[in-house]
């Protein structure tokens, strides 16, 4: 079976941006240790997936249709257009989607949905004709996960490739109650407000009990913790609510068609990249 490699583009630059030990220059003096960091673990990410087909989605500079369901959802982000260009990670992505043009990989920055939107919609639509492995660490995409969608955590040699039976293991529920869970948990990273009193093991618990969120909310009368069944009641629309940010439904408009995404350059190392790009 095929398989596609698709790349939370922003998420990986941020993790390397940040995560690099040093400033790098470029021969003409310009910061590349974010762009060098990149196009690294990409390489590594690629000779680890062995894909047919890569794709690389970027979050774009737009409206937030979820700020408008909650005006507190990632709120708590710092505002990188106020900052320097050396702090910045943004200022290096015209030379990460230089990068991106020499190794023949397709890119996009999303224009009215996030990144996270626009990679479901390719999981969701290719999950039946290929292998999809996203490459992100962002947990939301844990609910994506299935028989043939797995989702990647690039950390060098400590990388973990997340399928079903790790959800299993870690959280003690199904990847189609990942969800549900973070609804009832809440997520620090968005700005999302859990349920008082319910933590990852309670959640859990709940979910094992009552299927969903919903089956959670419409059975809360039969919690025996009164701490719980009171938070679940009053904070009933909340959990709704987080529910609507954080499911994956993917955008309806792709970038990109299937066949655009083949993928033939492997075998390319970062120094060569950087050197055909002009950095080094």
């Amino acid at each position: 079976m095929e398989k596609i490699l698709i790349v939370d583009g922003s998420n990986l630059l941020f993790q390397m941006f940040f995560g690099m030990p040093s400033r790098i220059y470029g021969r003409d003096g310009r910061a590349i240790h974010g762009t060098l960091g990149f196009v690294g673990a990409l390489l590594k990410i690629i000779r680890r997936v062995s894909p047919t087909r890569v794709l690389a989605i970027f979050d774009g500079e737009h409206k937030n249709s979820r700020c408008e369901l909650d005006p507190a959802y990632k709120a708590n982000r710092p505002d990188y257009g106020a900052m320097s260009e050396a702090e910045n990670p943004f200022s290096q992505l015209p030379d990460i989607f230089t990068a991106l043009d020499f190794l023949g990989i397709c890119h996009a920055e999303t224009e009215d949905c996030e990144a996270d939107d626009t990679i479901t919609g390719y999981a969701l639509a290719l999950r039946g004709e290929m292998d999809v492995v996203i490459s992100s660490f962002d947990s939301d995409f844990f609910q994506l996960i299935g028989e043939h969608v797995t989702v990647l955590r690039y950390r060098g040699d400590r990388t973990v490739l997340c399928d079903p039976a790790y959800i299993v293991e870690k959280f003690g529920i199904s990847p189609e109650q990942y969800a549900d869970f973070k609804s009832l948990v809440g997520d620090t990273a968005d700005n999302i407000k859990g349920a008082d009193m319910v933590g990852p093991k309670t959640a859990a618990q709940l979910l094992n009990a009552f299927g969903t969120l919903e089956g959670v909310i419409g059975n809360a009368e039969r919690i025996a913790r009164p701490s719980v069944r009171n938070s679940i009641l009053a904070n009933a629309e909340r959990l709704r609510r987080n529910y609507r940010l954080i499911k994956l439904c993917g955008c309806e408009s792709l970038p990109f068609a299937k066949d655009a995404l083949a993928f033939h350059g492997a075998g390319l190392t970062t120094t060569q990249v950087l050197k055909g790009i002009g950095l080094m």
